[in-house]
């Protein structure tokens, strides 16, 4: 098969984590015979440099040519350290989302066993957890009307939703739902907010076209505690973007570490597939950056755009073996334990490909 991708490192540990991707996509495809097309573009402050904006045309133009992307972090502390700056690296995150029709997050929460020990969480109320949150992506207060007033001593963010919205983000979850386990829970603020009475009456419409889903709505308040308390107990879950983009960082502590957990932004036409965590500046070029999230997100990419499920599924071993085998970056070590830099841990994922 040949595989088109479009590969945006941007900043910070993006670059170091999203090689090691790379690595990984090279052996898949010299062990499964698949011809593997990629072309680099720029996003995020890297962009702002070069180009003065953070998703320039050549990235979008590449980003439409592609069959997939894959996508490595944006930030950098000179833009977040200056609350004035007209032009931000997450300017192109959200512009390319909208652009690409990206809108709805795909986030995974598992526990890996040999990891347990790590998170925070008593290991007995973590066990078993595998969430898949599905967050709407490209409406919502991130999007709504902004804006400052009275000598900027007033500020607003507006958030606002549309049915078709709404019935667009749901549809999926109720479809994974009924891969999964057949259970949707709909985390709203329904007893505050206009627009989420409309994502919970919408909803509520919807369920007759799905009996086999049992349904659950929830405030996203209680939800943020029943996380930590009894993760287990969730399957899939569908919210608007501001709150899933909160919960689905909360839920990334119960596996130990933000460095373990893929995503993928999923449209219509095209996908793009990253790490969930952040441009990580301390780190940059220390290689202690964790690159499992960013394997990871390569794995769900083959297995969701491309149907290849084998080459999948063989990443996800290589992962798991080398968390077992003792592979891990300083995110994840006790303090008896040796850490290894980010291209160690990709070259034993790599090692294990190529010898199973």
């Amino acid at each position: 098969m040949k595989l088109k991708i479009a590969v945006l490192p941007g900043d910070g540990i993006g670059p170091e984590v999203t090689n090691e991707s790379i690595k990984v996509l090279n052996c898949i495809a010299k062990k499964f015979n698949h011809e593997v097309e990629m072309n680099e573009g720029l996003v995020g402050a890297i962009a702002i440099d070069h180009h003065n904006n953070p998703y320039p045309d050549e990235t979008h133009n590449l980003c439409l040519e592609s069959d997939a992307i894959l996508f490595g972090a944006i930030g950098d502390p000179k833009y977040d350290n200056d609350p004035k700056a007209k032009i931000r690296p997450e300017q192109g995150l959200l512009e390319m989302r909208k652009k690409l029709g990206l809108y709805a997050n795909l986030r995974p929460t598992l526990v890996f066993d040999s990891l347990l020990h790590m998170s925070p969480i008593k290991e007995e109320r973590i066990t078993g957890t595998d969430i898949l949150f599905v967050r709407e992506l490209t409406g919502g207060i991130y999007f709504g009307e902004r804006g400052r007033k009275n000598n900027d001593n007033y500020a607003f963010d507006t958030c606002q939703y549309t049915r078709d919205e709404i019935i667009r983000i749901a549809k999926m979850g109720f479809e994974y739902a009924q891969k999964r386990s057949k259970k949707l829970c709909c985390v709203d603020k329904a007893n505050i907010l206009e627009t989420s009475r409309l994502w919970r009456e919408t909803v509520q419409g919807m369920e007759k076209d799905y009996p086999d889903v049992t349904v659950s709505y929830e405030f996203v308040d209680a939800v943020a505690m029943r996380l930590i308390q009894w993760p287990s107990s969730y399957d899939v879950l569908i919210t608007s973007n501001l709150f899933g983009d909160i919960l689905t960082d909360e839920a990334s502590v119960i596996s130990g570490s933000m460095g373990l957990m893929p995503s993928a932004s999923v449209g219509s036409n095209n996908a793009l597939y990253e790490p969930i965590h952040g441009s990580y500046p301390q780190a940059t070029g220390k290689k202690i950056a964790n690159p499992i999230a960013s394997i990871l997100s390569l794995s769900m990419m083959l297995e969701h755009t491309y149907n290849l499920k084998d080459e999948s599924n063989l990443i996800n071993e290589a992962v798991e073996s080398s968390l077992l085998s003792g592979y891990k970056t300083p995110d994840l070590i006790s303090k008896d334990e040796k850490a290894c830099s980010t291209d160690e841990v990709g070259d034993y994922i790599v090692k294990f490909i190529l010898d199973n």
